[in-house]
């Protein structure tokens, strides 16, 4: 595969049908604004199954000016570049600071357990280079999914966690975090995150996404309802970046052909976005999955409707 070519779009002019990328099974989309342009981060569910489970070894980054047409970046990070990791590249989020580029990544340790690793790059496409150790390793399976934002004040936060939800404060060096604060646990409540059938008694699963708008914070996540097997995505909201969250309700159902879901959001010129991943491509299960994107719009309070999946996006003007 040509990795600088652009994906053609798979209907007329200025239109591009979900899923997003064909060439290869993609999950868990990760979207980053810098400049003019949107990249988008994500798994690779390769082809062939190990055990018959999630087999994921690299992460990807596809980026557009226009979100109709895509150019693919090919892998710009590996296992096989994180010395300490075995398998499992997981739910990735990338963020810009101070001309660098860092890319939070989840990983199954060689000694056992997850734990977040941290490639950095000059560039949005990579190549990314690990630090040689873990950013956070509790020495648990809750340590996966990060999700990484920067707030008005320079406060650089990372969620992540299933099935609680956790954050540590990053340093401003962003591959380091305040170890006198350390790990911080979010109270895992009905009223913050909604009644739901996950090991908490809430929706919460897995897949944070964190972000700010007019003056809210949002957390963004895969979401199990109560008697329901397969993830939908719901969302709560905070008037501060630590909580207390509220719930705010379904943002996409379950109806996705995976057991799994992740979003991604992101405002790109005028108009915002949420990515998600289904199994819609030919072959696509559990473990093949696709990543796909959606337009909403929000409400005047700031809440947000349940977003349908839709066959594709028209290109940004």
């Amino acid at each position: 595969m040509d990795c600088n070519k652009n994906l053609e779009p798979n209907e007329k002019a200025g239109f591009i049908k979900n899923p997003i990328i064909t060439s290869i099974y993609t999950a868990d989309p990760a979207p980053m604004v810098y400049g003019d342009t949107l990249y988008l981060y994500t798994t690779h569910d390769e082809d062939e199954l190990i055990n018959n489970f999630y087999t994921m070894f690299n992460w990807h980054c596809f980026s557009t000016k226009d979100m109709v047409n895509w150019t693919d970046h090919g892998e710009v990070f590996s296992i096989d570049d994180i010395s300490w990791a075995q398998d499992r590249a997981w739910a990735p989020q990338a963020i810009e600071r101070n001309g660098k580029f860092y890319l939070y990544c989840p990983v199954h340790k060689k000694n056992g357990g997850m734990a977040i690793s941290v490639g950095v790059s000059d560039s949005p496409t990579g190549p990314f280079k690990d630090l040689g150790y873990p950013l956070v390793d509790e020495g648990d399976w809750n340590d996966i999914d990060p999700t990484v934002f920067i707030d008005d004040d320079g406060q650089a936060y990372l969620y992540f966690g299933n099935p609680e939800l956790r954050y540590v404060l990053l340093n401003e060096d962003m591959i380091s975090y305040n170890e006198t604060v350390g790990i911080c646990k979010i109270p895992m409540t009905v009223e913050s995150f909604g009644k739901g059938g996950h090991m908490t008694g809430t929706t919460y699963a897995e897949g944070p996404w964190f972000y700010k708008r007019n003056g809210l914070y949002y957390m963004v996540y895969a979401a199990f309802a109560e008697g329901i097997h397969q993830e939908h995505l719901a969302y709560s909201t905070s008037k501060s970046p630590a909580g207390p969250w509220a719930y705010g309700g379904v943002l996409m159902t379950e109806e996705g052909g995976t057991f799994t879901n992740h979003p991604g959001i992101a405002d790109f010129k005028g108009n915002s976005y949420l990515f998600y991943h289904t199994g819609e491509l030919p072959g696509g299960s559990l473990f093949h999955r696709s990543v796909c994107v959606a337009k909403f719009n929000y409400n005047d309070d700031g809440s947000i409707d349940t977003i349908s999946k839709c066959d594709g996006v028209y290109a940004t003007e």
